[in-house]
């Protein structure tokens, strides 16, 4: 899909609750169940998440309705409060911030069937998680910045907020490569933290809370104030897009490299043309997919449904110029249908 087609996706999702039941295929009846997939926010990321969750709602004769709040965690929980009072069999939900919602999750687990995905919340009673080890994934980003800086030099991170588990994890995984420590996915460097070695060192870690503008400001207040900082870091899909955009209105002297998450159109051209030197990617469509086909089995009691770990592994990947192509068109296939 091209980017035109992914804006699009997010327009219709801003600041509304996009219900949509599928109706190609086998057409879902009433008798069908439902499950409702709850986003933690709107993005390029989420309107993928969306085709694939609505692709498993066909296969699978399945109701599904796709929910992206634009407002934080007040916007969420109206959400699935609604969706609670309307009637559903269940929910896939990706959490803004685990530590402070796990009592509304375990509320909500109780009145209908849960599951988190991308964002979990392991403390709770969600039945299982769907996703990546974002932890991993990091030191993974971690590993690319070692391969293609490895004089070492000041960095500095950029991510939508820190209090969703998949992001404080992101970061801890990447500083933690970077710094050669060891594995240790419990470990948490505050925000303002000292962070170096005898090579590289970590200047500034900045949030924007979902907000485009505060987060293209963040890349433009990095260049102003850390004038020997060597690569960005953006840890949301639209981080790395929005820092591109800063660079271009910079005088361009500055030979700055970008490590981006997720799959962006603007992240994989920037890979195609040399400007991003790469991507650690998630796979948001198998996320819509497999929460469905995986809340579908619960429902109807399949044996050996929720593996004993409760966490459904759908690995990350590393794209770079070298395969950055393949990636792209098999994405683009799965958005378009084919």
């Amino acid at each position: 899909m091209g980017t035109k087609l992914l804006n699009l996706g997010i327009l219709l999702a801003i600041s509304v609750s996009i219900s949509v039941v599928s109706c190609n295929g086998s057409k879902p009846t009433s008798d069908s169940p439902h499950i409702a997939y709850v986003t933690n926010g709107v993005a390029s990321f989420w309107s993928i998440a969306k085709i694939g969750a609505e692709k498993a709602g066909e296969d699978l004769d399945v109701r599904v309705s796709v929910h992206m709040p634009a407002e934080g965690i007040a916007d969420q929980k109206r959400m699935v409060e609604d969706i609670l009072v309307r009637g559903v069999d269940g929910i896939a939900i990706s959490l803004i911030d685990a530590a402070n919602q796990t009592s509304f999750v375990n509320t909500v687990a109780e009145q209908t069937t849960l599951i988190t995905h991308d964002a979990d919340a392991p403390q709770s009673k969600r039945l299982a998680y769907v996703g990546m080890d974002n932890y991993l994934a990091g030191r993974m980003v971690g590993k690319l910045i070692k391969d293609n800086l490895p004089e070492g030099g000041e960095l500095a991170i950029l991510v939508g907020r820190i209090e969703q588990d998949n992001a404080r994890k992101r970061r801890q995984g990447v500083i933690d490569e970077v710094l050669g420590r060891d594995i240790n996915p419990a470990r948490f460097d505050p925000i303002g933290a000292e962070l170096r070695n005898d090579r590289y060192s970590f200047v500034v870690t900045l949030t924007d809370q979902f907000d485009r503008v505060k987060a293209k400001s963040n890349c433009e207040d990095i260049l102003l104030k850390y004038s020997n900082v060597k690569a960005l870091v953006g840890l949301f899909a639209y981080n790395i897009p929005l820092c591109m955009e800063a660079l271009k209105q910079t005088d361009g002297s500055r030979d700055i490299k970008l490590f981006a998450f997720d799959e962006a159109d603007e992240t994989l051209q920037g890979i195609t043309d040399g400007s991003v030197v790469g991507t650690v990617v998630q796979n948001p469509y198998q996320y819509g997919y497999e929460s469905v086909k995986l809340l579908k089995a619960i429902l109807q009691k399949e044996p050996n449904t929720i593996p004993q770990s409760k966490f459904i592994d759908i690995p990350a990947r590393t794209i770079t110029r070298e395969n950055v192509t393949a990636f792209w068109t098999d994405l683009k296939r799965k958005v378009n249908g084919s």
